[in-house]
């Protein structure tokens, strides 16, 4: 048997699972899972190469994380193998909890509970089958290891998923733009007082990756038509949800119809053992299935939203800097009640969406960038970068989005 798997990977080449602990963790079904959800949720609506999946993310953080390690190691920064392992194991499995359609269930099926948390219900199953294999790289998952920088490499500004998730998706989505200097950063990371940093000949390097996540976020990942084609998603399923709370037959598959009977938060993922198998057996095709048979939906609204779905039908989209009148805003609404026959209230509420859009590119006070002078001194990215001053750095942009159905 050889030692390990290699997978052939477009954006860093041959990827090499070493057999054991990690390749067993790629080939557990709920690994595997993350086949059958996209990366990127329904952004191939404006970039059709888009269609890469959270199995090809993992990986791709995977691989980064063994050369971060490795180039720490190489720099004197004492790391057992069982740490290594460990911390590759975590990168590994930190989206196994990701639901459907990115973060879509977050906002209508399921409440008060991230992915992240889901994360580590299923990190604990999946250590309970491993007979506790993973106690170390859950440990290090949650900040409680007792080597903070090893929690920074899989959550912080400079992480290997961050670093994994622009260079993957500038490839897929042809956003050539977006197309960050991983190997560049890894290379000049650098561990000081148990914490991360970049010396100092990768300053040019961070620029150029905290303007290009600026620029994927506003490009790609709240793109206007992806936003308008999201909320035609979220209003589908709280739709359906509030039919089947009216007593209405509405067809699902077993896993997505547990999540559309159950108001499903925190608690009752706590308190019901089977919420978590549903949610394991949920992915992006429940939902594709489920709105095939909605669009024949005797519910005009339910109808009209699937239709728009299948048939890419977006909704209309207009963004503003300020906040929308609300004249408007009703005016709207009476006129969609008016050409589907439907009350003013239910137009409001299931055939638009209003929604404040907020995101800056780096803050300073949540978790900063330290740079690494060759005399030793530390200056946080803000201080030290010669072409972003820190106003710019930090500045929150927001946008107002109103998405409305149309007619024409």
């Amino acid at each position: 048997m050889s030692e390990a798997k290699i997978i052939n990977d477009p954006v860093f080449g041959f990827i090499r699972i070493p057999r054991g602990l990690l390749y067993g963790i790629v080939e557990h079904p709920l690994f595997q899972r993350l086949n059958r959800i996209n990366q990127l949720g329904l952004a191939s609506v404006v970039y059709p190469g888009a269609r890469h999946t959270r199995f090809q993310h993992s990986l791709g953080a995977f691989h980064l994380m063994t050369e971060a390690v490795l180039n720490l190691q190489q720099k004197g920064n004492f790391i057992f193998d069982s740490e290594a392992e460990a911390v590759e194991a975590a990168i590994l499995m930190h989206d196994i909890g990701h639901g459907p359609f990115s973060h879509v269930l977050e906002n209508s099926l399921i409440r008060d509970i991230s992915h992240e948390e889901i994360s580590l219900m299923m990190m604990e199953e999946i250590n309970a089958h491993l007979q506790g294999q993973l106690n170390l790289a859950i440990s290090i998952f949650k900040g409680e290891y007792g080597k903070n920088f090893l929690h920074q490499l899989i959550s912080s500004q400079l992480d290997m998923d961050r670093l994994d998730y622009l260079r993957r998706d500038s490839f897929y989505t042809g956003v050539t733009e977006g197309n960050i200097g991983s190997a560049r950063i890894i290379k000049m990371l650098n561990v000081v007082y148990d914490s991360l940093v970049v010396e100092q000949k990768g300053i040019y390097s961070l620029e150029n990756y905290l303007t290009t996540r600026r620029l994927m976020y506003w490009q790609v990942y709240l793109h206007r038509t992806c936003v308008a084609y999201e909320k035609v998603l979220i209003n589908m399923l709280m739709r359906a949800k509030h039919l089947m709370r009216e007593g209405h037959q509405v067809f699902a598959p077993p896993a997505l119809l547990y999540f559309l009977q159950n108001e499903v938060d925190a608690q009752w993922f706590n308190s019901h053992p089977e919420a978590l198998r549903y949610y394991e057996e949920l992915d992006d095709s429940d939902i594709w299935s489920a709105m095939k048979a909605w669009k024949h939906s005797n519910d005009k609204i339910l109808s009209t939203l699937a239709t728009d779905m299948l048939d890419r039908h977006i909704f209309k989209v207009e963004v503003s800097e300020e906040p929308f009148d609300e004249e408007r805003i009703g005016d709207i609404a009476q006129s969609i009640a008016r050409e589907m026959g439907i009350n003013k209230e239910d137009a409001r509420q299931y055939m638009m969406s209003l929604n404040t859009i907020q995101k800056d590119m780096y803050n300073v006070d949540d978790d900063s960038i330290t740079i690494l002078y060759k005399d030793g001194t530390l200056r946080d990215i803000s201080e030290a970068s010669e072409l972003l001053n820190v106003q710019l750095l930090s500045k929150k942009i927001r946008k107002y989005y109103l998405c409305y159905q149309r007619f024409q």
